[in-house]
């Protein structure tokens, strides 16, 4: 995404796609909310997050992927709106 456009925050990296079919991001930040929509660096919706897991201090995000094709996110960098 580009640095001209500041109306989204970078959240976190895919890592892999758990077996129940759920992304599951590395977090860059500490708390995000339930239901925000992430998207990639070309603004396509990608994801809706339903819950951070692990240490308070390093978190993951679960989010549900919004299209088939999940798996060509592994290691993409994911984004939300400034405020979410």
């Amino acid at each position: 995404m580009s640095n001209a456009n500041h109306a989204y925050d970078e959240v976190g990296e895919v890592l892999h796609i758990s077996k129940s079919g759920r992304m599951i991001l590395k977090s860059k930040v500490k708390s995000i909310d339930i239901g925000t929509i992430l998207i990639d660096s070309k603004g396509k919706r990608v994801a809706k997050v339903i819950e951070l897991i692990g240490p308070v201090n390093a978190p993951y995000i679960s989010a549900i992927p919004l299209s088939d094709r999940s798996k060509k996110y592994i290691g993409a960098k994911l984004y939300a709106k400034k405020g979410r």
